[in-house]
Order: structure tokens, then C-alpha cells, then sequence
């Protein structure tokens, strides 16, 4: 969805003779340009599209958290997602759904994501550090399947038409349901909340509220520092074809293979990452989760530095060398494997059990927050060169890193696994 959704506006939808075709666009379009004060550019409209949808697919999971840990529990609620997000893809076949396509999406992968994420933070015990090597499994094999998505729905878009590439992910999202259910019989036991447990739930103690408190004040700062991983679904892969060759031996390869590319890159450095610390942890002490989201966070600001030399090169005449993207995509890929999974270990460890699915939803709040921003910095594409629109990602995220390393030397003790809050 990420893959295909910009492209698809900029080259179709928000053309006037389609955008007319989707039902309740002039208003939609409307309310936009009151938010940002001023009309919006193709460019500019779907990079703020981009950002809402992206920001609320973030937000969405607090709201299934609740359901999955009041009502329903979490299997239920994750196969009621599901199935509404294969019904959002099979409807962005149609430009007169568009905006019904987004909304199924939203409410779907509000059921959906916050309770997986949940359901792999309870397969281990509160104090076991292999959660973190769990959630870099569970991110490895969701960038695994980010591989071949951009093959085959950005092939098919590019190829035979956008709506053929939303067809094959809604097939993607039904097999994915399928697989779910299957597994059922290994999935930890739902515990739903009853109005008696209501009653006999114990309040949090202070060392968990603190705990609580310090994780809710990161979120700003996780958010600053994705900015850079979370425009590659928005600016990068609009500016990346006018700026940088990927043309080989005659050869040019399609703007959604791009995504393919950064998938390739992040497993292959989410396995590494994985392997690194546990050969790590047998000569020395593993660092805690805060030290390695500070580090990752450095690292992923060098890799915006090669993109802003890219904009650098390509303003003096012709077009930048691929092996500046290259280097983005290492430096980026190397730094996010140690900021996204571990930080959602460090969420699941912390929450109190009696709201672990609604708590690793409010850690996807950072998500929503950045993307956002992206959408907003996305629009400043146009005005600002090359050089100077990456330099600034770069700075945002090394003061977030900055802002991260005094937080864990300053409050880091709330948080660390041998003093699991509650314990």
C-alpha cells in the first residue's frame, strides 16, 4: 500500500479527470487545504494524504488495543482487521472508493497491529531479553515479505495499472489470514478483561507509572528520529529517479523496485543486528534498549548525509551516482534495525500486562506523529533543493539521538530489565 500510494496519486488519481471520479474528494481536498492554510500542489496534496493516512494508521491501534483487551481479546480482534484490510485493498481498485478503500484500511489495521505486536511481547517472560531478538524476528520477516510486495504489486501498477497492484494485496492480505488462523493453536491465550477483573485489578505502582511516564515523553523523540526511514515511502521515491541515475547497462529500473531494494537491505541488517549482539552479550554486557536506540539513531542520520551529498551533486548537472542511495540504504537499514523492533521490545517489557496491547499501541503513537511531519516536510520538497531538504532530516534525527542518550543516562535506571517495573 505504502509501495503504490504515492506514486498513484501523483501520476493518477489527483489528475483532474480522475480525481473527479472518487466520491467526496472536493471536500476531503478542502479540509486539507484549511488544515495547511493555503492550496496544495499535486505534489504537496499527496505527500499531505500520504502523511494523514500514514500518521493514522499509528493511531488507529490504541483504539484496538481497548477492544482486544476489554472485549474481545486479541485473536478475534486481529482476524476482524484482517479481513477489513483485504476489503480496503480489493476497494482502492476503484477510484470512486478511494476514500471508503482508506477508511477500511485504517479501522483494519487498527484491530491489527498493535495486538500482533502484543501477542510476540507475550510468549516470553517480563525479565527474558530474547524479546528484543523476537521483535527483530517479527520485523525481519515483515520486511521479508516488503521484498516481494514492491515485485509484485509495484510491477503490476507500474506495468498493467495501479488498480491491478491494489487487486494483488488484497490476495496478499487474505493468504496472510489464512496463515494467522492456521498458526492459532501456538498463539498465547487471550486474557480478556471482565468487569470482576475490572474490580480486582491492583493500581499501577510507582515504579510502573514513572516507567509509563518516561516512555510516553520518548515518543516526540522516536518520532523526530524516524523521519528520514519514513519518507522513503513519500519524498525519497518521488525525488530519488530525477536525482540519481538507476540506469543499468541500459537497463532502468522501476521507481517501486526501490522499496524492494531497502527491504533487502533492512533484513540483511536485521539479521545481522540479531547475530551481532547475541555474539555481543557472550564477551561483554549487552547494552540496554535505550543505549541501542541512540546508537541506531546516530547512524540512521548519516545515511540522510549521503542523500543530501546526492542533491548536492545532481544540482551542479546530471544526475548522482546510485552508490548514494546504496549508502543511505546501509546506513539507514543499519541504524533502523536497532530503533523500530528494539524500541517495541522496550515498550512490550514496560507495560503492565493489564493493558499490554493498548500500551504497544500508544508506543505506535511516535509513528503517527512522525508521519505527520513527513507529510508536512514532504511539501517542502518543492522549494527547498535536494542538499538542503536531506541536511535537515539529518539534523532532526541526530538531535533525537542526542535528546535519546540523556535519556538514558538520566532516567535509563526506570527501565532497565533487571528492574522490570512491578517486579
Amino acid at each position: 500500500m505504502q509501495t503504490l500510494l504515492v506514486l498513484y496519486m501523483t501520476k493518477q488519481l489527483l489528475l483532474p479527470e480522475h480525481a473527479q471520479r472518487v466520491a467526496g474528494f472536493s471536500a476531503f481536498r478542502h479540509m486539507l487545504e484549511r488544515m495547511y492554510g493555503h492550496p496544495l500542489s499535486t505534489v504537496a496534496l499527496a505527500s499531505a494524504i500520504f502523511g494523514l493516512y500514514t500518521g493514522l494508521v499509528y493511531l488507529t491501534p490504541i483504539a484496538g488495543g481497548l477492544i482486544a483487551d476489554r472485549w474481545l481479546g486479541r485473536t478475534r480482534t486481529i482476524t476482524i482487521g484482517a479481513v477489513l484490510m483485504a476489503a480496503g485493498h480489493f476497494l482502492m481498485a476503484f477510484d470512486v472508493s478511494f476514500l471508503v478503500a482508506l477508511l477500511c484500511l485504517l479501522l483494519g489495521v487498527g484491530c491489527f497491529k498493535g495486538n500482533l505486536a502484543s501477542q510476540v511481547g507475550a510468549l516470553y517472560a517480563p525479565g527474558d531479553l530474547r524479546r528484543a531478538d523476537a521483535f527483530q524476528i517479527y520485523y525481519l520477516f515483515i520486511n521479508a515479505a516488503v521484498i516481494v510486495s514492491p515485485l509484485v504489486t509495484g510491477t503490476l501498477g507500474e506495468g498493467l495499472g495501479w488498480h491491478y497492484g491494489f487487486g494483488a494485496a488484497g490476495v496478499g492480505m487474505v493468504i496472510g489470514l489464512i496463515v494467522y488462523l492456521a498458526g492459532k493453536p501456538w498463539l498465547p491465550p487471550d486474557a480478556v478483561a471482565t468487569t470482576a477483573s475490572h474490580e480486582a485489578r491492583p493500581k499501577l505502582s510507582r515504579d510502573e507509572r514513572n516507567a509509563m511516564l518516561l516512555l510516553i515523553a520518548l515518543l516526540p523523540v522516536l518520532a523526530v528520529g524516524a523521519i528520514t526511514n519514513q519518507q522513503i515511502f513519500n519524498s525519497y521515491i518521488l525525488w530519488v529517479p530525477d536525482h540519481v541515475s538507476l540506469s543499468f547497462f541500459g537497463w532502468t529500473m522501476p521507481t517501486t523496485w526501490l522499496v524492494t531494494l531497502d527491504s533487502v537491505v533492512s533484513v540483511t541488517f536485521l539479521v545481522g543486528s540479531v547475530a551481532f549482539w547475541r555474539i555481543w552479550a557472550k564477551y561483554a554486557k549487552e547494552p540496554d534498549e535505550t543505549t541501542k536506540i541512540m546508537l541506531g539513531l546516530f547512524i540512521s542520520s548519516l545515511g540522510a548525509v549521503c542523500l543530501a551529498a546526492a542533491g548536492w551533486i545532481s544540482a551542479s548537472g546530471g544526475k548522482a551516482s546510485f552508490g548514494w542511495v546504496l549508502g543511505f540504504e546501509l546506513l539507514n537499514s543499519a541504524g533502523f534495525a536497532n530503533v523500530f523492533p528494539v524500541g517495541l521490545a522496550l515498550y512490550a517489557r514496560a507495560a503492565p500486562k493489564s493493558v499490554s496491547g493498548t500500551f504497544i499501541a500508544i508506543y505506535y503513537l511516535h509513528l503517527f506523529l512522525c508521519n505527520n511531519l513527513v507529510g508536512w516536510l514532504g511539501g517542502l520538497l518543492e522549494s527547498m533543493g535536494g542538499a538542503q531538504f536531506w541536511l535537515l532530516h539529518a539534523a532532526l534525527v541526530a538531535a533525537s539521538a542526542a535528546v535519546m542518550g540523556c535519556a538514558s543516562h538520566f532516567g535509563g535506571h526506570l527501565l532497565k530489565p533487571t528492574s522490570t517495573p512491578g517486579s
